[in-house]
């Protein structure tokens, strides 16, 4: 059974989130502030993250960087609010993997979280079929990891997915709304905005390696060059 740490101050919806996951199979720990969430985080061995941004006593960004640096692999999904679209964006730099826009339906949140419990396991099963050699580096889907002789690097579940796409189609075009369908499912303008800030994060992990490049194709979307 699946753990998935819950963040939410609202009561009335907490509680209704909660009973509706436990239904779907998962075993839920919710937790009304984030300094609280965080201790727990600390003692549980959890599989995913479910944080609201407005949180007491510590929010939901700065409950994301804390968990980031316990660990760097377990997905994290941000709840936000339908008028802070900013959020979005501020979240995913931040290393959030995903968010749902309130008000949202106990479907289209069920579905975000198995997707994403669905590649976690895929990639402990599957361990041989997902390393790459880019250049300089040894990239492994599986362990979420790019490794040079300069040193070694963890990837979030995003940056691994979106630099996997990357390498299966390496010195082709690609276009933007097939990465977004692909990795996230969906097509609109601030998952296209999320899909930059991975690029550039893998800009700059991959960027001590002259060799490779993440082209800009504009109007189309990239070309990852590897020679």
């Amino acid at each position: 059974m699946a753990k998935i740490l819950y963040v939410e101050d609202d009561e009335n919806l907490s509680f209704v989130i909660k009973d509706s996951l436990q239904e779907e199979g998962f075993e839920i720990f919710h937790f009304e502030d984030g300094k609280e969430a965080y201790k727990n985080f600390k003692k549980e061995k959890f599989d995913l993250c479910l944080l609201d941004v407005m949180l007491p006593e510590l929010d939901g960004f700065s409950l994301a960087e804390k968990i980031r640096e316990q660990n760097d692999q377990i997905p994290i999904i941000f709840l936000t609010a339908k008028v802070l679209q900013e959020d979005k964006i501020e979240g995913l730099k931040i290393g959030g993997d995903d968010y749902i826009t309130k008000p949202f339906s106990i479907e289209e949140l069920t579905l975000r979280i198995r997707v994403f419990l669905k590649r976690s396991s895929a990639t402990d099963a599957e361990e041989e079929q997902n390393e790459f050699k880019i250049g300089k580096y040894e990239f492994s889907f599986s362990q979420l990891t790019l490794d040079s002789e300069n040193g070694h690097q963890k990837l979030t579940h995003r940056e691994a997915e979106v630099l996997k796409y990357l390498c299966e189609r390496k010195d082709t075009v690609i276009k933007r709304e097939d990465i977004l369908t692909q990795i996230w499912g969906r097509d609109d303008y601030f998952l296209g905005r999320s899909l930059d800030v991975f690029i550039t994060r893998l800009r700059k992990m991959l960027a001590p390696d002259e060799s490779l490049k993440i082209e800009n194709v504009h109007g189309v979307g990239f070309r990852f060059m590897t020679s």
